[in-house]
């Protein structure tokens, strides 16, 4: 370890750091203004320099590594003036009247500590922009440190940014457009985030945070560590925690970063319709306009539990249904599943992964034990190899999708498999366009290849797989030139995927719902697993089957027991239920539970009459709406817990109970790499509104059941998950307040597990390949419906539009669409803009058309965010055959323009 002598005393360092790191490490930080620890140092600005024995001239902190015996000054005269000389060049032509107002810049403080007052000297017209409704750009008071131009570079992979001109007229402007927007711009606010001297500025922050609270974003999966800041109980701004000044274990998965929603989509929360008294509808038909009446918790609380005590009695218990939220906590879910289980007596209990990610979480459960992720996050920049299946991170998972980005940057390989040309698709080596609805086929097809042309890892099979003999005479019937015609890839492109992912070693595998929302999802992940296996891309760090969960909750709600087979931990009933009786003092129904599905199959039976929906608009998002419409207007009781009055409230809802938001309680998240991460109240709830936990607790005791529902907190309820949760109970409040860890984690000195299935599976030593054989799905094309449509998310909205549909965001996606190709689109004289009227065998929708060259001819894609267009009109009931997933990704359809 070197040791090194700071200003006369002696210090010791571990090898590897720069002067400035070793600076910092002794809190004597030297100044500097082109230096942010996300990018790479270049020494520009000269602040930063030392005096170091034996050099001729002072040298950059930042770029300089330490070594035995230094000797290092780091302000003496000479480097102070030196620095102030370097300042006021800087300031020559800065406004004063910048530097005044706002004194809280980076490069305004070096301006106060060196007593450098700017001249604003007259230069040329600079860059700016006003349109953008987060960003603003004021490049009059640029510094040229070139934050802004390395940081979209390096970190998100936009390339927005660049330099323009020659010597003194250098400036940094656009590097495609004449604006923000049409530069590409996708707002995650890096370069504000970055920019030392308020060139580049969030529009919206105007004053200073009294507070700033540590917490996790409430929007996709991914998990992403973020300081909420605060003043008079409302949000000025968001901001990512810097994972290098605050410890890799609080931020590792965003690493300082965040997306455009995680960032800037909060003003959902104090917006005027946000529903914050409980509310009785006095009109019971669901088909007149509902007329609502506030009302008190005694009276709402009072109201429901006489409605459920009397539909018991009549009906029975498996009459009534609770679905838990992918928004809400791991707490509120637990108590959530406790409260049908316990007080209700049926094991009717579900979440929104049930038309997401159940067929992952089913996959991955049988065949190698565990239902979720294998790997970790960090494993991205330890691959060769990525397989991206049916997901498209930059979009749906903007942080992971700009680290996989920058590792293919930096030498990894990647194969996309997915109807459109996603963005990472510019990047692959091979794209493989499959049709939609025939991912079985493309994937046995890559099997065969790497059976026939024996890249298969021997000694894995040998030791860890089973059935590979019954595995190799099944899929010799998908060699890829018997179904590249089906598929629509050529048998040579998908030879050469299967040589690139089984040649490179590790490869690691992401899939999404391309995968999981058809009739053979769950199916289809076990497909993505048979090539892992094949190849022995299990049980290493850069490998896996990853799926990329939507919610920011989603893996937390299904794992705390929202599922009508699985207690919380994913532990069937019959392995675990005698612990849990123990524990809850209460035996649990022994009735097969419904999933969300056959809630409506028995709805529309009318065999089930009471629903409580927390968190989740299913009339907005359910496929098949005339479906869904049927099945709801059955109920006698639709009890609604939410942030706001949502369409199935709208429609059917009985009973509303205002919820609090993220930004107003404590709890936790599970993400999609197994991290369990702290949520923290940053606002007192607004209004009456409660977390969920305590208005499940309310409604149990009413129903005659205290205890088991009296926590205080939710770290109380936390900790009786731990209890129930074998592999979770290492994981208190006090570990996860500053370690980033995954689950298993059975006690408070093991370590987490980042890596699943090292020397063996979760259920044991070895697996089968499973055998899958392609099954058609009934949404084929005909004359009257020659289109396959599939549909998604966009990058600026979140799911049912429910929060990102109440902010700025509408500004920079403002509808959803319908994209069709360029050659379809001069066929049938389409131009953008144009509406679009889109029938399937279901029903019909109205959408604008896009021209996109990224579709293919004879596909389209449409996005589904906004209730006024509800695009799930069109959407069939069919299912995945083992877990009752709809199939959104697959409808025929015509278009006609009108």
């Amino acid at each position: 370890m070197p040791c090194i002598n700071i200003d006369g005393e002696n210090y010791t360092f571990e090898a590897g750091l720069t002067i400035l790191d070793a600076l910092r490490r002794i809190d004597r930080a030297v100044p500097h203004l082109c230096h942010d620890d996300r990018l790479q140092p270049i020494g520009a600005c000269r602040l930063c320099v030392v005096e170091i024995a034996g050099e001729t001239r002072p040298l950059s902190s930042c770029t300089t590594p330490i070594s035995d015996g230094m000797q290092i000054t780091t302000r003496s005269p000479h480097l102070e003036n030196l620095r102030k000389t370097n300042l006021s060049l800087l300031a020559e032509y800065y406004p004063p009247e910048v530097f005044h107002a706002e004194p809280d810049h980076a490069f305004h403080r070096l301006l106060r500590e060196y007593a450098v007052v700017p001249a604003g000297a007259d230069r040329a017209e600079k860059f700016c922009d006003s349109t953008h409704p987060y960003l603003g750009v004021a490049m009059d008071r640029c510094v040229h440190c070139q934050r802004c131009v390395r940081i979209c570079d390096e970190v998100q992979g936009q390339f927005v940014w660049a330099n323009w001109g020659r010597g003194a007229a250098t400036h940094i402007a656009p590097a495609r457009g004449d604006s923000l927007i049409e530069g590409d711009c996708v707002a995650c606010g890096a370069c504000v985030d970055t920019c030392p001297s308020g060139a580049l500025f969030d529009k919206r922050s105007t004053q200073t945070a009294q507070q700033w609270t540590h917490s996790t974003c409430a929007y996709c999966g991914v998990g992403c560590q973020l300081e909420i800041g605060t003043r008079d109980n409302s949000i000025i701004g968001i901001r990512p925690v810097d994972a290098l000044v605050d410890g890799p274990g609080d931020a590792s998965v965003n690493r300082g970063h965040l997306c455009v929603k995680g960032r800037y989509a909060y003003e959902f929360n104090s917006t005027d319709d946000r529903i914050t008294t409980p509310m009785l509808r006095e009109n019971g038909n669901h088909l007149e306009k509902p007329r609502w009446r506030a009302v008190s918790w005694d009276e709402a609380l009072d109201f429901t539990a006489k409605k459920l005590i009397d539909i018991r009695a009549r009906r029975g218990a498996d009459s009534i249904g609770v679905l838990g939220s992918a928004r809400a906590t791991n707490e509120d879910n637990y108590l959530a599943q406790k409260f049908a289980r316990v007080v209700i007596g049926t094991n009717n209990v579900d979440c929104c992964a049930r038309v997401c990610h159940t067929p992952s979480a089913k996959a991955l459960k049988t065949m190698l034990g565990t239902g979720a992720a294998t790997n970790q996050f960090d494993d991205i920049e330890q691959t060769s190899c990525f397989l991206l299946c049916g997901c498209n991170p930059t979009e749906n998972h903007p942080i992971v999708g700009a680290r996989i980005k920058q590792a293919v940057r930096n030498g990894a390989k990647l194969i996309v498999i997915d109807p459109r040309r996603i963005e990472l698709g510019e990047y692959a080596d091979i794209h493989l366009a499959v049709r939609p609805g025939h991912n079985i086929q493309l994937l046995n097809a890559i099997a065969a290849t790497i059976v026939e042309e024996k890249l298969f890892d021997p000694d894995f099979i040998d030791t860890r797989v089973d059935e590979f003999s019954a595995f190799t005479q099944f899929i010799d019937d998908y060699r890829p030139e018997k179904v590249a015609d089906e598929c629509g890839v050529s048998a040579a492109d998908i030879r050469a995927a299967a040589r690139l992912y089984a040649n490179s070693k590790p490869a690691m595998c992401f899939h999404g719902l391309g995968v999981t929302e058809h009739l053979q999802g769950t199916e289809g992940v076990m497909a993505l697993i048979n090539l892992a296996l094949l190849t022995g891309n299990l049980g290493k760090a850069g490998s896996g089957i990853n799926p990329l969960r939507g919610q920011n909750n989603v893996q937390g709600s299904a794992h705390m027991g929202c599922d009508p087979s699985s207690l919380t931990g994913s532990q069937t009933i019959k392995e675990a239920g005698a612990s849990f009786e123990k524990i809850w003092q209460a035996p649990i129904p022994q009735t097969h539970g419904l999933d969300l599905l056959s809630m409506l199959d028995a709805a529309v039976a009318e065999k089930f009459s009471a629903l409580w929906v927390i968190g989740y608009d299913i009339y907005h998002s359910l496929a098949n709406t005339e479906y869904t419409e049927a099945a709801l207007g059955n109920l006698e009781l639709v009890i609604v817990q939410d942030l706001f009055l949502n369409e199935t409230a709208r429609r059917f809802g009985t009973v509303f109970f205002p919820a609090a938001s993220v930004f107003e309680k404590d709890g936790t998240f599970m993400n999609s790499d197994r991290r369990v991460q702290r949520v923290r109240a940053a606002l007192i709830p607004a209004g009456d509104s409660r977390p969920d936990w305590w208005i499940t607790q309310q409604l149990a005791q009413r129903l005659g059941v205290r205890a088991g529902f009296d926590f205080e907190s939710a770290e109380a309820i936390w900790n009786e998950v731990r209890a129930v949760w074998p592999a979770g109970a290492g994981l208190s409040y006090t570990r996860i307040e500053n370690e980033s860890l995954h689950w298993p984690c059975p006690d408070e000195k093991h370590p987490g597990t980042p890596v699943l299935h090292r020397d063996r599976f979760q259920h044991a030593e070895r697996t089968a390949l499973q055998r899958i054989p392609y099954i058609a799905t009934s949404e084929a094309v005909d004359t009257d419906h020659p289109f396959l449509l599939t549909t998604g998310r966009t990058l600026y909205a979140f799911n049912a539009g429910t929060m990102t549909g109440r902010t700025p965001n509408l500004a920079l996606r403002p509808n959803d669409t319908l994209d069709i190709s360029p050659q379809d689109a001069e066929k049938m004289q389409i131009h953008d803009g144009d509406d679009i009227r889109i029938s399937s065998r279901h029903g019909e929708v109205v959408l604008p058309a896009r021209i996109r060259a990224q579709i293919k001819p004879g596909e389209l894609f449409a996005t589904f965010h906004n209730p006024a267009m509800l695009l799930n009109q069109i959407t069939s009931r069919v299912r995945d055959r083992l877990v009752s997933a709809p199939e959104y990704k697959v409808t025929a359809v015509r278009i006609e323009r009108l």
